[in-house]
């Protein structure tokens, strides 16, 4: 299958319907901001004739199966029915679960964790991939499970991606390739914050009052910007930074990037379509709002050009598998007033977007190469490497003048920077040691123990200074390297 293969409006602009049950749509709030695309949530067959207006009026629909609390509930007669209805007036884009890296999308007090295999990741992707299979097989397009765009470690979008990968690699490879070429898109949530601004003349951001989506100089590159890349080098949306120890997901383009990247290390894919089915800058009413104080605040009339000017960056600039996005959601733009952004999108013809005829798979492809095991290997006896890592506000000078002797036996690594665990390999091992004042304590745990597991994890606190010397002594004493 050919990228330019995907049956769709070429149109970026898209919105996302309220909720469930909002029939019968109103579809003219969708002609009036020249949509290309429209996201329905299908808990029974409510949208089936609103689809079938919205494609006379040259918009695509695409339609998420709601599920409620489904956790990683099967595909059973009841949703292949509803599919069915939807997909016999001609709707080809579907998606099956949502965001399950969030609590909410689970039964009541079952908290999900992108290492549980056995309860999380297998029942989703083999759950997921026969639905898939059956989607394919009828002609239409599966969209890969969106996840909520998180950082944090237990939630953290780019572990869950990669926990998705590994298993379907490991168990379905060559069922996963069939989906791969035979029409996959990916689904993403690209809530960008303020990570996007335009250069002011001469250099700089504009402030919001001066943006223009008539003008040029629009970044929505995030996190490959010159802002983002002055602030923290050498961020990726996989992290490689002590501020980023869980990927930075948070871009337009971050996790359909990531999922181009591996599908085409383990699976040999050269372009996967994706689609943002919701997302956007959140439309405010009232105010300046500004989540990453790196970059220029927006309010509601910044945000209005921003958004046109989203859409045209998707159509002209954008990698050539980023198919757009569908504003979450319809009554935030429309209720209690009109947010400014309709208007803009109203009185703005939409650019359409040329789509190269790439094969979605690589012909020349020679064999997975899957990323490596993530972060050290297990202990067998004594670990192969050791590390000091000090907490905020503690120099190494400290540690050498406190702990001298201890250093003096053993000779650990000593840093603050935590990202140096990813340099050692799988088939080496690892032991820490962390000296943090209380207050931080919990925040290096969880940043190092839950995300490398093979880790040994040794905390010292330093609320007492005196005491920290008594216990490094002690253990040159008795020739223990860790408490």
């Amino acid at each position: 299958m050919r990228l330019s293969d995907y049956v769709w409006s070429r149109n970026p602009r898209g919105l996302h319907v309220s909720s469930i049950y909002q029939t019968p749509l109103e579809v003219s709030r969708y002609g009036q901001i020249h949509a290309g695309w429209a996201k329905l949530m299908a808990a029974g067959y409510e949208y089936v004739d609103d689809a079938q207006v919205l494609m006379s009026m040259g918009i695509t629909p695409v339609v998420r199966l709601y599920l409620g609390r489904y956790g990683a509930g099967p595909f059973d007669q009841n949703l292949r029915s509803i599919m069915d209805a939807f997909i016999a007036v001609g709707v080809k884009w579907f998606e099956f679960y949502n965001e399950p890296n969030l609590g909410v999308e689970w039964p009541e007090g079952f908290d999900p964790n992108w290492q549980d295999v056995d309860n999380v990741i297998r029942p989703l992707m083999d759950n997921w991939l026969l639905w898939a299979e059956y989607t394919v097989s009828r002609g239409c397009y599966p969209g890969f499970i969106p996840l909520a765009e998180s950082d944090t470690p237990r939630y953290a979008a780019i572990m869950w991606m990669d926990a998705f990968l590994n298993y379907l690699a490991q168990n379905h490879f060559d069922r996963f390739r069939n989906v791969l070429a035979n029409g996959l898109y990916v689904a993403t949530h690209p809530y960008t914050l303020n990570h996007f601004y335009q250069e002011a003349p001469g250099g700089g951001a504009r402030p919001p009052a001066a943006q223009n989506a008539r003008e040029g100089g629009w970044h929505f590159e995030y996190p490959y910007d010159p802002i983002s890349q002055a602030a923290d080098p050498g961020r990726t949306i996989y992290g490689g930074t002590p501020q980023t120890p869980y990927g930075d997901p948070v871009g337009l383009l971050a996790m359909g990037m990531m999922f181009n990247e591996r599908a085409a290390q383990m699976f040999g894919a050269q372009v996967v379509p994706v689609l943002g089915t919701e997302g956007g800058i959140w439309p405010f009413r009232g105010g300046s709002f500004q989540q990453d104080r790196r970059y220029p605040p927006y309010d509601e009339n910044s945000q209005a050009e921003a958004t046109v000017a989203m859409f045209e960056w998707i159509a002209r600039q954008a990698p050539p598998w980023f198919f757009g996005v569908t504003l979450w959601k319809e009554d935030e733009y429309y209720v209690p007033t009109t947010a400014p952004a309709i208007g803009r999108l109203a009185e703005t013809p939409p650019i359409f977007k040329e789509v190269p005829d790439t094969e979605v798979m690589n012909p020349n492809f020679g064999g997975p190469v899957q990323p490596e095991d993530f972060g050290p290997g297990p202990i067998h006896g004594a670990p192969d490497y050791h590390m000091i890592i000090l907490g905020p506000g503690l120099e190494p000078r400290w540690f050498f003048e406190t702990a001298q002797s201890y250093w003096n036996l053993f000779r650990p690594i000593v840093t603050a920077h935590t990202e140096l665990i990813d340099y050692i390999p799988n088939t080496q091992s690892l032991a820490v040691t962390v000296i943090t004042p209380p207050d931080t304590a919990e925040a290096l745990r969880v940043a190092i123990a839950e995300r490398y597991p093979n880790v040994l994890f040794d905390l010292v606190l330093t609320d007492d200074i005196e005491s920290v010397r008594f216990l490094f002594n002690d253990r040159v004493l008795l020739n223990r390297r860790f408490g």
